[in-house]
């Protein structure tokens, strides 16, 4: 039996015009994993759905659903991943989903190593080593 956790703090809802493709863009460019899509049937809007990226969850919606979370534009997402290798790994899974990169893998002075990709909606997804911390 699985168990769910509940995630708390920040997490960010992405807007798709065809969601449940970006979904599926998601999962195969970034390796996302759907953990909730409301309805589960593929010929009825999407309402809600959850995929989990990372470690983290992001909420996926519909941007053209008449709703105050259909957001108007584009996002940005930051992804913590652990290793250096590992972005170097989803860079390269990435490219090969034939995702648009806009920074190609660099090493910033502050310590991380992190690369950034467009989606097909416009949302920019950065996947790095920066581990923001909290005060």
């Amino acid at each position: 039996m699985t168990t769910s956790q509940n995630h708390m703090g920040a997490v960010p809802i992405v807007p798709f015009t065809d969601p449940r493709k970006g979904i599926e863009w998601l999962a195969q460019a970034f390796g996302a994993v759907p953990t909730l899509v409301v309805p589960p049937d593929p010929d009825q809007p999407l309402q809600h759905a959850e995929v989990e990226v990372g470690t983290g969850v992001v909420m996926v919606d519909d941007a053209e659903r008449d709703s105050v979370f259909a957001l108007p534009g584009p996002v940005v997402v930051y992804v913590v991943i652990t290793t250096a290798a590992e972005v170097d790994a989803l860079h390269d899974r990435a490219c090969a989903a034939g995702a648009e990169i806009v920074m190609g893998i660099t090493d910033h002075d502050y310590g991380s190593h992190e690369f950034a990709a467009r989606d097909p909606y416009g949302n920019i997804w950065s996947f790095g080593t920066y581990r923001p911390a909290k005060r």
